[in-house]
């Protein structure tokens, strides 16, 4: 069974995964407790925001501003990826512990 997300290239994502991520991000954030894992569409098919976390903690590209933003208030934390440098590794990291601490909770 191939996998639906691309593979990085060389730790660079395609845009098209950024976009996903974005939406992944968003995915989380409108969450609501006692609901199945959220799902965002690539390529047609849907996918589940954990796969795309997991997909992009490896991505050296660096995370634009806009996303950066929404992460900080998706944590409620302004210290949040506070290091000038943020890459999308870094916060599909984060993204990815709390999706994992929600599922626990």
């Amino acid at each position: 069974m191939t996998t639906v997300l691309p593979a990085l290239h060389e730790g660079h994502a395609p845009i098209f995964l950024h976009q996903a991520f974005d939406d992944a991000i968003h995915g989380y954030e409108e969450w609501a407790p006692n609901l199945a894992e959220p799902e965002v569409e690539f390529d047609g098919r849907a996918v589940g925001i954990s796969a795309v976390f997991g997909r992009m903690r490896d991505c050296t590209d660096l995370l634009p501003t806009r996303t950066l933003e929404t992460v900080r208030a998706v944590t409620q934390e302004d210290s949040a990826l506070s290091d000038q440098q943020v890459t999308d590794a870094d916060a599909a990291t984060l993204m990815r512990t709390l999706f994992v601490e929600r599922l626990r909770a």
